[in-house]
């Protein structure tokens, strides 16, 4: 079995590299590809895309629009298989704008996503994606008093 997930695991990367080329490349139908026809995609601002045809079409707008020219990089940080064709991949990525010559950290964003084999491919099937952000003030000042009151 852990042969079998070591060439999984190998798949899954060319699944997201695949994702971030299509996004660098501007290419909805490509980036959409990626996902099960049937895919729940929740963006970082909390929208929730239903099906294939819907991430495409909100993604191709957007390279066509706010994030045209814009690239993407990202790294798997953790795969966990529940069996052997259904696992959850985290996964950080960044975008840049045409206008950055660096990635900024402020657009780092962390996913979550659930990949299930059909047909002999890895697909996402489910993807919520969220920015990586520190404790502001406030939530610091909450966290403490939770630990006094605890």
């Amino acid at each position: 079995m852990t042969q079998v997930w070591t060439t999984d695991k190998e798949d899954i990367n060319v699944l997201f590299n695949e994702l971030f080329s299509a996004w660098s490349h501007g290419d909805g139908t490509a980036f959409a590809n990626c996902f099960t026809e049937d895919v729940d995609y929740i963006t970082f601002f909390g929208q929730h895309l239903k099906g294939r045809k819907e991430v495409e079409s909100a993604h191709q707008e957007l390279f066509n629009g706010v994030l045209k020219g814009s690239q993407m990089q990202g790294r798997i940080v953790n795969i966990r298989f529940l069996n052997n064709e259904l696992a959850i991949v985290h996964c950080n990525g960044n975008t840049k704008m045409p206008s950055q010559k660096k990635y900024s950290e402020k657009r780092e964003s962390i996913n979550t996503n659930i990949v299930i084999k059909q047909n002999g491919k890895w697909m996402i099937t489910a993807f919520h994606n969220c920015r990586v952000k520190e404790p502001n003030f406030f939530i610091k000042w909450l966290m403490k008093k939770g630990k006094k009151n605890g």
